[in-house]
């Protein structure tokens, strides 16, 4: 799954972003800005879709959710300075729900917020041919669609803050209505088994909210939603986040690692 939560810390992943190691592609250099990036314009989405309220600064963009909801924080500089982080402070202390930060820079110690961290390799895939996948994908254009595709992934996830579920609440309508935001199903035998989301943003797309109910992993759904939703992306370079269990499918799909992202939650 791209962009889920573990219990234990990833190993270290070799570091592919140095100029000097040898088979180094130029694209490489942009992935962990571009991860940043892409994670915003995801979660700033998200947050006007929600109604929350989204803050956009130099070093983060935080979007103040409600108690189940919470507060994300993305970090999009590696040096924030000390306002920045006093602010960030301020707003992850009245959160009246589950704070989580992702800081793809591995370089802001939020330690003092009573957090737990773990790491996860951001992967890149270059552009080229896509596979076609072995079962329907259909991009969501209608509310039982997105229905199906937020039930999936507040399952596939084990997003407890959402439940009981409460239809629209992760993944509003309106979200399919923010520019350059598709949600994707992975459909089998007339059955919605698989989901995820993708983002554009200035010349890059990324993965996130992969997922399959546990009745349906081995029935190769995260693949079959992967290849549908990277088809309208093949002429761009495409990042993620991967999780522990995820990593091998990317790769096969050409996905290489390149750095680890920090993340931090409160939950």
């Amino acid at each position: 799954m791209a962009n889920t939560r573990q219990t234990t810390p990833d190993a270290r992943v070799e570091d592919r972003s140095r100029p000097d190691h040898p088979d180094h592609p130029a694209a490489f250099d942009d992935a962990v800005i571009r991860q940043a990036r892409n994670s915003a314009a995801l979660w700033a989405a998200t947050g006007n879709s929600r109604g929350h309220e989204v803050i956009r600064r130099r070093g983060f963009l935080a979007v103040l959710g409600d108690e189940r909801a919470g507060t994300r924080i993305l970090l999009q500089e590696p040096d924030l300075d000390a306002h920045e982080l006093a602010e960030l402070t301020e707003l992850a202390g009245r959160s009246t729900g589950p704070v989580d930060a992702e800081d793809p820079f591995s370089s802001t110690d939020l330690s003092h917020l009573g957090m737990r961290n773990w790491q996860m390799p951001i992967m890149m895939r270059l552009p080229g041919p896509v596979a076609a996948p072995a079962m329907e994908v259909i991009r969501v254009q209608r509310a039982h669609e997105l229905q199906s595709a937020e039930q999936i992934v507040i399952e596939g996830f084990e997003l407890t803050r959402f439940t009981p579920y409460r239809p629209g609440e992760m993944f509003p309508m309106t979200l399919t209505e923010q520019p350059d935001v598709d949600v994707f199903l992975a459909v089998l035998d007339g059955e919605a088994i698989g989901a995820g989301v993708t983002v554009v943003h200035d010349g890059f797309g990324s993965h996130y909210w992969v997922a399959a109910p546990s009745a349906h992993r081995s029935r190769g759904a995260g693949r079959a939603v992967m290849l549908g939703s990277l088809a309208p992306m093949a002429n761009l370079p495409v990042t993620l986040t991967a999780s522990r269990l995820g990593r091998p499918l990317y790769e096969s799909l050409g996905f290489t690692a390149v750095t680890d992202s920090t993340w931090w939650s409160s939950q």
